[in-house]
């Protein structure tokens, strides 16, 4: 008996935004999937492989969400180009899974029929089909499938229903694959308005409405659009998100820096006081553990983001402020990356890609920024720590945690202010308008929202360890060395090189009152925001042992004054201390040139803010 192999097969997966087409690939994939980029763009490539169960290896390729092969944004082209095989360096695929919305199939028709023309041999993965069947749609697959040319597979991606049926058509549609002309062209307006009606008729042929249609749905955006209830409970979520991200997180990050203290408390007692103790203590587990303390905020804030995408409501939010943001000079598909950028401004700044227009997204790339990042969590928390009193406002709204959200305002609103100076001083004309298909109201997946946290986790630890931890053993060093000489009367930081350092830049940052510390702090800032924490307690000579977080509140509190502190707070609002933002911004842009105008223009709003807001403060006593 001789074994059969068969070839390695490669699938891609289509299909409109919000369709779950991400959430069929990681059910598929699991674990194992590569991230990178296409070659020559900066769009995203994600690629995982599997069995199927006819025994085939095959890999499957995550396309961008599209509504069609005709390609207006960088993630259209990128997804029309790899369903053509016109895509450099990539291999046509042999089979296309087009993922489509169980509830809304008029949408993913279009798309469905340019695929039929392009002649590849495809399946018809209609996902959330158990939302469907809860709205009482009746879809006839059989004469569905005879409609569009193709086999039909019905799956549920969150609960992986479904998933063995669609790989064994896509084992039974990889025996049909044969050398083709691509017969697709870009259509005419006629052929376009053909297509719209072909898709009507096969949707009023093979979909039959729910006996009572679904108006739960209707009634819930009656309120949730509605253009005041709609943004007052969009501006309370927003709320609630940021006093839970400074109060929920108190009983972990206490329990986080017990143990930092714990470890720096038993290293201690075991090794003499020398040049190794003070490495450890004082440079690692001091510098690491003052940012570590940190992830429950930061996953707080991480879990308000995923719940509000998966429940559906982030799309309606991009809708309530599409007029104010329009106003400002941004596109209403503005929304969702500007919203990203809380958690970090690089994901923000490459989801911009679904903008159309290039001025709109080079305007929304520009203020990314801008928006409050966790990296921004640690140093407004410090802060606020040290110098807002832990009192309630109203009897039960946090002080501290209402002046973080009058940090995260500031940044919003600087956000739409430098917008509104862009399009009005470099890029005149109007905004073009604003459409998209409101997804379906779904209660988010608990496994997919924990996985997510997991996910964010892995990457801040790692960042902590590939970015932070270099750095505070530089600090250290920077610190620690050279020793100061005998007789010396002063600090021994002072006589060290990040002495040196930051009293040769302290005369530029004086006029907004900075002192050296807080100077030298900012450099390696520069690598990542959280760093300056960090960097504070290593210049202070606050150790691990004492309880870190709280005990550098206490130094700065009689170090610095309120007005020192606000202009501080100030500075960050604005200041571009992120390089990796800067090279992802030079990597969207293919140069330096925009990368170089977000620096400047963010440097000179961040001094020239510290500047008015310490003179201010102290012209009021605070100084």
């Amino acid at each position: 008996m001789t074994d059969v192999t068969l070839s390695p097969l490669r699938a891609a997966l289509v299909g409109n935004p919000n369709s779950g087409k991400t959430a069929l690939f990681n059910a598929l994939t699991g674990a194992r999937q590569k991230v990178a980029n296409y070659a020559g763009v900066t769009v995203e490539r994600k690629e995982g492989h599997l069995t199927t169960p006819g025994g085939r290896t095959l890999s499957v390729l995550d396309l961008p969400g599209t509504y069609s092969l005709r390609a207006r944004s960088p993630d259209e082209v990128v997804t029309r180009d790899a369903v053509l095989g016109r895509l450099s360096g990539e291999t046509p695929p042999d089979v296309v899974v087009c993922v489509a919305d169980a509830t809304n199939l008029r949408l993913i028709l279009r798309l469905v029929l340019e695929l039929k023309q392009v002649g590849r041999p495809f399946v018809l993965a209609l996902n959330m089909f158990d939302i469907a069947q809860r709205q009482g749609l009746q879809i006839d697959i059989e004469r569905l499938s005879q409609e569009i040319g193709a086999p039909i597979v019905t799956t549920v991606a969150t609960r992986k229903r479904g998933l063995e049926d669609l790989l064994k058509q896509v084992d039974a549609v990889a025996e049909t694959v044969k050398p083709h002309d691509n017969v697709w062209h870009e259509p005419t307006a006629a052929e376009l308005r053909q297509a719209h009606a072909e898709a009507r008729r096969i949707v009023k042929a093979c979909v039959k409405p729910a006996e009572r249609p679904d108006t739960i749905t209707g009634r819930i955006d009656s309120v949730l659009l509605h253009p005041a209830a709609g943004l007052a409970i969009l501006l309370g979520l927003l709320f609630v998100m940021f006093q839970a991200v400074f109060t929920w997180a108190t009983p972990a990050m206490d329990g986080i820096e017990a143990g930092f203290a714990a470890l720096s408390g038993l290293i201690n007692s075991v090794l003499p006081d020398n040049l190794i103790r003070s490495l450890l203590v004082d440079g690692l587990i001091g510098g690491v553990g003052s940012v570590v303390v940190f992830l429950p905020q930061i996953l707080i804030l991480f879990f308000f983001i995923i719940m509000l995408e998966d429940s559906g409501y982030m799309s309606r939010a991009a809708f309530l402020m599409d007029k104010i943001m329009g106003g400002a000079g941004l596109h209403g598909r503005a929304f969702i990356p500007l919203l990203s950028s809380f958690a970090c401004a690089i994901p923000g700044i490459m989801s911009t890609r679904v903008i159309d227009n290039k001025q709109d997204r080079l305007t929304t790339i520009l203020v990314a920024p801008l928006m409050t990042c966790s990296a921004r969590i640690p140093v407004y928390t410090l802060i606020i720590a040290a110098f807002i009193p832990n009192t309630t406002v109203w009897g039960f709204v946090s002080l501290q945690g209402l002046v973080m959200f009058g940090l995260y305002a500031a940044g919003i609103i600087s956000a739409l202010l430098v917008s509104f100076v862009i399009r009005r001083v470099f890029w005149r004309g109007s905004v073009e308008p604003f459409m998209m298909e409101l997804p379906t109201y779904k209660t988010p997946d608990i496994k997919n929202v924990l996985m997510n946290l997991w996910i964010r986790a892995r990457i801040f630890m790692s960042r902590a360890g590939r970015i932070i931890l270099p750095l505070m053993i530089l600090v250290w060093a920077l610190s620690t060395f050279p020793y100061p000489p005998e007789g010396a009367t002063e600090p021994a930081i002072d006589y060290s090189f990040a002495g040196m350092i930051g009293r040769f830049i302290q005369p530029i940052m004086q006029p907004i009152g900075f002192n050296w510390q807080m100077s030298i702090a900012l450099i390696p800032g520069m690598a990542a925001r959280e760093v300056a924490v960090a960097v504070l307690g290593t210049v202070y000579a606050v150790s691990e042992a004492d309880g870190a977080t709280d005990a550098l509140a206490s130094t700065l509190s009689s170090h610095w004054s309120i007005a020192t502190a606000l202009a501080f707070l100030a500075w960050y609002v604005f200041a571009p201390q992120c390089a990796p933002t800067l090279g992802v911004v030079k990597r969207e842009t293919n140069g330096w040139l925009w990368p170089s105008v977000m620096f400047f223009y963010m440097v000179g709003l961040a001094y020239l803010a510290a500047f008015v807001t310490f003179r201010v403060a102290s012209a009021f006593g605070l100084g």
